[in-house]
């Protein structure tokens, strides 16, 4: 449509041509539906995007080193860590200087703290130095040297130096090596000892029982979504609150249940025993282990997977499958080849929702999975609570979120995302 006419432009009712007072009028209305959500992408901001970033910042953050030791850093550059050697009397002068200013601000104990994830026993090390080194004279107690070594021996350890150098810069790929079960050294990247790895187990755990949950979940909510989906709508309803029922429980009333079942002298042995299954001596050991987790976190993610095969078969024409056994087929294939492949999208719904909550779950491996059967989002909560080790915490966290990610890719290839639906 042309906004000119022969006797000139298309005007508004104000005036203006009609081309300029639309673009004016769709500007104003994007403007009202930008300031209507402007307090949900706030907030969507503050409360996922910007803890995802800081979480990902501190797995690579590693300032502190630099910051509280600027001028030993510089000095430890031309130290050969293989040498076998320590450092020469300029690196320890250097050190003196920056733990004195540190002890000063209180902030050697803050790096002592992450020197000694690299170097068991720096913790200490440093609270007691950084007591002596206030009191010197600097640079008028020369040579440090001797007097670090007069304070503790431990001056003379290379691997204390070599943390130092090694965690210098500012940002550093430690963490995450450390959560693989490697770290670094002075030839560089190379893997802890035996008896040190146990995130990449834990990590391969949490997969393994986190795909067992999910599966004993469809096995499970199938049959009932069925029901409820089949069923006459006053016998589905009363079904339906008996599958609520459980989200208006704690959940730490739920998981101290099953512990309280599940125990050597609890209900479900006591049964067993009772009915002659079980010797007495030989009572089942379900509690503490893998078996209690999975066992109590089916119970518990349960309903996040019958409401969405219920919402899904709800929506499917019993009609089809009357159709499909006028034309001869039996119950099964009726069900196997019309009922079924319609009921895919809500199985895909429920898997996604089952398999993301179970990965990251945290109370109930906790009280429940003993050694055996605790998840890696226990031992990134260790990190984060009481280790203090952010950084190992975080980088545990980023590559926790990057397999399920990538799980969800691989799953969106392979089934397609688009064939998901909660009805």
């Amino acid at each position: 449509m042309s906004d000119t006419t022969e006797t000139g432009p298309v005007l508004a009712a104000d005036g203006t041509p009609l081309k300029r007072s639309l673009r004016r009028a769709l500007r104003a209305q994007k403007l009202r539906a930008l300031a209507l959500i402007a307090p949900l992408l706030v907030f969507v901001l503050l409360t996922f995007v910007a803890p995802i970033a800081d979480m990902l910042f501190r797995s690579v953050e590693n300032q502190i080193v630099s910051d509280t030791l600027p001028r030993t850093v510089v000095a430890l550059k031309d130290w050969d860590a293989k040498s076998g050697e320590l450092p020469d009397e300029a690196v320890f002068a250097a050190f003196a200087q920056d733990l004195q200013i540190a002890e000063a601000d209180k902030k050697h104990i803050t790096l002592a703290i992450r020197l000694n994830y690299q170097a068991s026993g720096v913790s200490s090390l440093f609270r007691k130095s950084g007591r002596q080194v206030k009191k010197w004279d600097i640079p008028g107690d020369a040579p440090f040297k001797e007097k670090f070594l007069d304070i503790d021996k431990d001056w003379g350890d290379t691997e204390i130096w070599r943390a130092i150098q090694t965690y210098s810069p500012r940002y550093t790929p430690g963490y995450f090596l450390n959560a693989v079960d490697m770290e670094l050294g002075p030839d560089g990247i190379q893997a802890v000892d035996d008896n040190q790895k146990i995130y990449v187990t834990m990590f391969r755990r949490t997969m393994f029982m986190s795909i067992v949950i999910m599966v004993s979940c469809i096995a499970l909510g199938y049959p009932v979504a069925f029901l409820l989906a089949n069923l006459p709508l006053r016998s589905s309803n009363l079904l339906m609150i008996l599958v609520l029922l459980p989200f208006w429980t704690s959940l730490l009333v739920r998981t101290s249940s099953w512990k309280v079942l599940l125990q050597q002298q609890g209900v479900i042995n006591d049964i067993l025993v009772w009915i002659g299954l079980v010797n007495d001596a030989d009572r089942l050991v379900m509690i503490n282990n893998q078996f209690g987790t999975i066992i109590a976190m089916t119970h518990i993610l349960l309903p996040f997977m019958i409401l969405p095969l219920y919402s899904v078969m709800k929506t499917i024409p019993p009609s089809y499958v009357r159709a499909a056994k006028s034309l001869g087929a039996t119950n099964w294939t009726a069900f196997w080849r019309v009922y079924f492949p319609q009921s895919v999208p809500g199985i895909g719904a429920g898997s996604i929702l089952v398999f993301i909550l179970a990965i990251g779950y945290y109370i109930t491996p906790e009280l429940v999975g003993g050694t055996d059967g605790i998840f890696i989002s226990n031992r990134i909560a260790f990190h984060i609570s009481r280790s203090g080790n952010w950084g190992l915490g975080a980088a545990l966290g980023t590559i926790l979120l990057l397999v399920v990610l990538l799980l969800y890719w691989i799953y969106d290839r392979i089934v397609g995302i688009d064939n998901v639906s909660l009805g």
